[in-house]
């Protein structure tokens, strides 16, 4: 005499467990997103009326105590010292040589130094803008 089992298994899976995992990585990471800060120095600048949307590939930093700062890309900013600059600029323009440096010099830097930076890029054949921050009345009156 044969016996026959009572209980029949399926072979179902539920992805219930599956996508609440999955909406809570995603809560997770858009939370915590908005605690990533830009690695950028303290630098008041210049206001302008020209403004370009394009971003730099090297960024050189002059703060209000004439400290040079450099950095290649979203990298952190490196203290520089003005001999070494010219150096680490042309070896960043040789890894992408289509992208512009930006030079992010503080109000208070005298307009010397800044000159003399320019100069020292352009004698290197460098591709270098300073970099300003739109004037408030214009954006006032866009609005």
């Amino acid at each position: 005499m044969a016996l026959k089992r009572q209980h029949k298994m399926t072979a179902l899976f539920s992805m219930a467990s599956m996508t609440d995992v999955i909406f809570l990585l995603l809560i997770f990471f858009m939370v915590t997103s908005t605690f990533v800060f830009p690695t950028a120095l303290e630098v008041n600048l210049p206001q302008s009326g020209e403004q370009t949307a394009i971003k730099p590939g090297t960024k050189v930093y002059v703060d209000k105590e004439l400290k040079i700062y450099a950095s290649f890309g979203d990298e952190e900013p490196q203290p520089m010292e003005e001999a070494q600059l010219i150096s680490f600029l042309k070896l960043t323009q040789q890894q992408s040589p289509d992208q512009f440096i930006a030079l992010y010099a503080d109000e208070q830097v005298p307009y010397g130094k800044i000159v003399e930076i320019l100069d020292k890029s352009a004698h290197a054949k460098l591709k270098m803008v300073l970099a300003t921050k739109p004037v408030e009345h214009q954006l006032d009156a866009n609005k």
